[in-house]
C-alpha cells in the first residue's frame, strides 16, 4: 500500500525514456542523473511537473516556458525546477551540453526534512530557477554530480543510498549558497518567507475551488493584507496573481492534455459557466479555450 502511494519518478511516461538516455543512471525510483542534458525527453505539449529538475547548461542554451514565462538558459546557468510548474516550449541549441539531476518529491522531501534553511531557500528559486554560476561553483557543481554518479553505480556499497542522500544534502547546500548569493538574503524576510509558501502550497492544492484572497489568508490566520503585503514583497507578484496563474496553468494542462470537454473542464474548475471560463482563459491567454485545444 505505501509503495503505491508514492510518487515515482519514473512512472511518468516522459521519464520513462529517461531510463535510456546514454550515460545516465538510476538510483531506484527516485534519482537520475544524465551528462546529455540535450537529450532530455521534454513534454511536447505543456506537462505539469511531478519531480524536482536541477540543470547546469555547460555549453549552448536552451530555452523553454515555464507557467507561461519565457526562460533561456546560458552556457554557466543553473536551471533549479520545482514540481508543479507547467513546462513547454522545451528547446536547446544544437551544440547545447549539459549535466541533469531529476529526483522524487518524496526523495527530495526526505533529504532536507530536518534542514529548514535550505527549504527557505530552494523556495526562492520558484522565483528565479536561472541562476549564473561563478567558475568555481560550476567546478563544485560538477564534482558532485561525477561523485554521485559514481556511487549510484556501485553497486557493492552496503551505505550506498545512505551516502547518495548525504551526499545530495551537501550539494543542496551549496545549490543553496549559491541562491544566496543571488538573491542577497535577508533574514528579517523570513517570517514573509514562511507565510509565501504556505500560500503557495495552498494555491496549488485549492485554486480549483478557491479563488478569493481573503479566503486563503483567513486558512492562514493573518489579514488579506498582510498575506499580500509578504506575497508582494518576497515574489514582486500580488497574491491574486498568483492565484490566477495556477489557474491558468490548470486549464491550460486540462486543454491539452485530458479529452475532458469545456463543460466538464468548467465544473472541475467551479466556474460559474462555459461564458465565463471563456472571456477568463482569453484575457490571462489571448486565445479562447477552443482555440488553445486546437493550436
Amino acid at each position: 500500500m505505501v509503495k503505491a502511494k508514492k510518487q515515482i519518478l519514473i512512472q511518468d511516461t516522459e521519464f520513462k525514456k529517461a531510463k535510456n538516455w546514454e550515460g545516465s543512471v538510476c538510483l531506484d525510483d527516485d534519482l537520475l542523473l544524465s551528462d546529455q542534458i540535450n537529450k532530455a525527453p521534454m513534454p511536447s505539449e505543456p506537462r505539469k511537473m511531478n519531480f524536482i529538475l536541477i540543470g547546469l547548461c555547460t555549453k549552448g542554451k536552451i530555452s523553454y516556458r515555464m507557467d507561461t514565462e519565457e526562460l533561456v538558459v546560458h552556457a554557466g546557468e543553473l536551471l533549479v525546477v520545482s514540481e508543479r510548474h507547467v513546462i513547454d516550449g522545451y528547446k536547446c541549441s544544437d551544440n547545447m551540453e549539459g549535466l541533469c539531476i531529476m529526483m522524487s518529491v518524496n526523495f527530495f522531501h526526505e533529504i532536507i526534512k530536518s534542514v529548514h534553511d535550505v527549504s527557505s531557500l530552494f523556495v526562492f528559486a520558484r522565483m528565479q530557477p536561472v541562476m549564473k554560476l561563478e567558475a568555481d561553483e560550476i567546478a563544485t557543481f560538477t564534482e558532485y554530480f561525477q561523485f554521485i554518479k559514481q556511487k549510484i553505480s556501485d553497486n557493492h556499497n552496503h551505505f550506498r543510498k545512505d551516502l547518495i542522500r548525504t551526499l545530495m544534502l551537501a550539494m543542496f547546500y551549496d545549490v543553496g549558497n549559491v541562491i544566496y548569493r543571488v538573491k542577497n538574503f535577508d533574514e528579517s524576510l523570513l517570517r514573509s518567507e514562511k507565510v509565501f509558501t504556505r500560500f503557495l502550497k495552498m494555491v496549488e492544492e485549492n485554486c480549483k475551488r478557491e479563488r478569493r484572497v481573503s479566503w486563503y489568508a483567513q486558512q492562514l490566520n493573518i489579514t488579506p493584507k498582510y498575506l499580500s503585503t509578504a506575497v508582494k514583497r518576497i515574489s514582486g507578484r500580488t497574491a491574486v496573481e498568483w492565484i490566477e496563474n495556477y489557474v491558468t496553468m490548470e486549464l491550460r494542462v486540462l486543454l491539452k492534455n485530458s479529452t475532458k470537454s469545456i463543460k466538464e473542464i468548467t465544473e472541475e474548475l467551479n466556474f460559474p459557466n462555459q461564458s465565463f471560463l471563456g472571456k477568463y482563459f482569453k484575457e490571462h491567454v489571448g486565445m479562447t479555450p477552443s482555440a488553445y485545444r486546437k493550436s
